[in-house]
């Protein structure tokens, strides 16, 4: 691809740069949409402000301020924008992704990787790659290679019937409905529901609610709603309890899950 005054913001024009990684920085407002789509290259995708919830077949991802989510080559996924965003991605060809996970994960995106990729969108998309610019890029799949996944992964399972079952909940995450509640609803026996259920998504049902409850929250917080509207909202007594359970699970409170969005 040829060098540009302006540099474009087409995903599409990224995918076959003779370079191993290409870098496109790209605004999008609040309640923006990308459709289902997949690229030939695997990316990194980065929020310097807002939120993304990204959806593929295997389950739903939250992206924070300051985290990226790894996405590999030719991986169908969508996304959903809350607040401003200001996304920086990177395309990686095949051949510099080899070390590189192989499935999605949110990576922790310390303070080196986030000036690297900063930095990345503002060289020439034909960089010396024997050059300092070079250089950079080989950084930062170093980086890469030794972040730290968190765990704002909500898996989802291939069985149909856990599938219904899983956007029951997802319909209402107030409800407190048990777990024979469910299984009567879908055709199973608590039992199975109970082994089915932890073979496809690598956890429990309850755990599964609960973790499916809080990154529901995320948008929400992100979006203006107070932590107490939240928390009631999706089912718990008090905010208190909410943020103690957020904290838990994700690592901040929910304040501070606030404060990076805006």
């Amino acid at each position: 691809m040829p060098r540009r005054a302006q540099r474009s913001i087409d995903p599409a024009d990224y995918q076959s740069v003779p370079r191993p990684v290409a870098a496109m920085a790209k605004s999008f407002a609040h309640g923006h949409v990308i459709p289902r789509h997949h690229h030939e290259r695997a990316q990194l995708v980065h929020a310097v402000a807002g939120l993304m919830t990204i959806e593929t077949d295997a389950g739903t991802w939250l992206v924070p301020p300051d985290q990226a989510l790894w996405v590999p080559a030719g991986v169908p996924h969508r996304i959903a924008v809350t607040g401003h965003l200001e996304m920086r991605t990177l395309y990686i060809r095949d051949d510099a992704s080899a070390l590189l996970p192989r499935k999605c994960v949110v990576l922790a995106v310390n303070a080196l990787l986030r000036e690297l990729i900063v930095r990345a969108t503002q060289l020439p998309v034909d960089y010396d790659e024997q050059g300092p610019d070079g250089a950079v890029m080989q950084l930062i799949l170093a980086e890469i290679h030794e972040a730290r996944s968190l765990p704002l992964h909500l898996p989802m399972p291939r069985d149909r019937r856990l599938l219904r079952l899983c956007a029951m909940v997802q319909a209402d995450l107030a409800a407190s409905h048990s777990r024979e509640h469910y299984a009567a609803r879908v055709g199973l026996s608590p039992r199975s529901l109970t082994r089915l259920f932890r073979l496809e998504t690598g956890m429990g049902f309850v755990e599964w609610r609960q973790k499916a409850r809080l990154l529901a929250a995320l948008p929400r917080l992100g979006a203006g709603e107070s932590v107490t509207a939240v928390a009631l909202a999706l089912g718990y007594g008090s905010p208190s309890a909410f943020a103690a359970m957020f904290r838990r699970v994700l690592g901040i409170t929910p304040r501070a899950a606030v404060r990076s969005a805006g």
